[in-house]
């Protein structure tokens, strides 16, 4: 019963989040929506008992791709916050 609960709300908060990651009109909320997705879905692997499938999860996409798409936004970001010149 506990783990069908647990599937619920972290199936509910996937799909929260990755509805965030598209519908969000800022690029860093986009990214930390898009942390929140791959977070849960390691939880789900840790549902299925996968449990390297969710440390990769963890380590590779949340730890290496998150990191870098936030590296990515902060340096690309304009320092004046205009559009242009």
């Amino acid at each position: 019963m506990i783990e069908q609960l647990t599937f619920l709300l972290f199936a509910l908060f996937t799909i929260g989040s990755s509805l965030g990651v598209v519908l969000v009109d800022d690029v860093w909320h986009s990214a930390l929506f898009l942390g929140g997705a791959l977070l849960s879905v390691a939880v789900h692997f840790l549902l299925l008992q996968a449990a390297f499938l969710a440390a990769v999860q963890v380590l590779v996409y949340v730890g290496g791709v998150l990191i870098l798409i936030a590296f990515a936004v902060m340096l690309t970001r304009d320092p004046d916050g205009g559009v242009g010149a």
